[in-house]
């Protein structure tokens, strides 16, 4: 009996260390996945993310808009008559040019600096085809331009004031012709005036607007 309680001791006893072997030898569980989507978030969070510095705003460009005021006009007497011209720049300080054209006096003149430099007498357009009103930069310049719209006639000295056509050019001013819109002056004052504007130089046309020493063209 002593030796059935011994053994069955001993066999306890051997089943308690077997058992103590397994668990140190049996790896560690992994961690739940709660737990471990926990730890790699705050990893994630303690470290600095390079972020990309935004655009410096683009500085905004100041644009002068300087009222254009007439200092000088031209001691022409009487009206100017079809394939007249005046042109005087003697003295005249450099500055802006400025184009005026008068629809009623079918007059072009020329500032620098608000001195009147040059007038001619001008071909005009018809009331079926009329020349625009408003103001328009010279988009365009060329010496020996022929027209692709008008079965290829010559357009000398040419100045686009707009996309559909309407130019300044070198033509032949007389009493009975007219243009398609565009203004047409004699070929020599056209050349001269050609070599004086540069691109983006205004061209102010008008109906009627009398302009005297002092007035202020851009409020016209």
């Amino acid at each position: 009996m002593d030796g059935r309680i011994f053994l069955a001791s001993g066999f306890v006893a051997l089943a308690a260390i077997a058992g103590v072997l397994v668990m140190a030898a049996s790896p560690s569980r992994p961690e739940p996945a709660s737990l471990a989507e926990a730890t790699v978030a705050a990893a994630k969070a303690a470290t600095p993310v390079a972020r990309t510095p935004a655009p410096a705003p683009t500085p905004k460009v100041a644009i002068s808009d300087e009222p254009f005021v007439i200092k000088r006009i031209l001691p022409i007497s009487g009206p100017i008559k079809y394939g007249e011209w005046h042109w005087d720049e003697q003295d005249v300080p450099k500055g802006p040019i400025v184009i005026t054209v008068d629809l009623d006096a079918r007059v072009l003149s020329v500032f620098r600096g608000g001195y009147e430099i040059g007038a001619t007498a001008v071909l005009l357009g018809t009331e079926d085809k009329p020349t625009p009103l408003g103001v328009f930069p010279i988009t365009q310049k060329d010496r020996d331009h022929v027209s692709n719209i008008y079965t290829g006639a010559p357009m000398p000295y040419m100045q686009r004031l707009t996309d559909d056509g309407i130019t300044l050019h070198g033509s032949k001013v007389e009493k009975g012709y007219a243009s398609h819109g565009c203004v047409g002056m004699p070929e020599d004052f056209a050349a001269k005036l050609f070599t004086t504007t540069h691109l983006g130089d205004k061209v102010y046309i008008t109906r009627g607007k009398q302009v005297g020493i002092g007035d202020n063209l851009a409020g016209s």
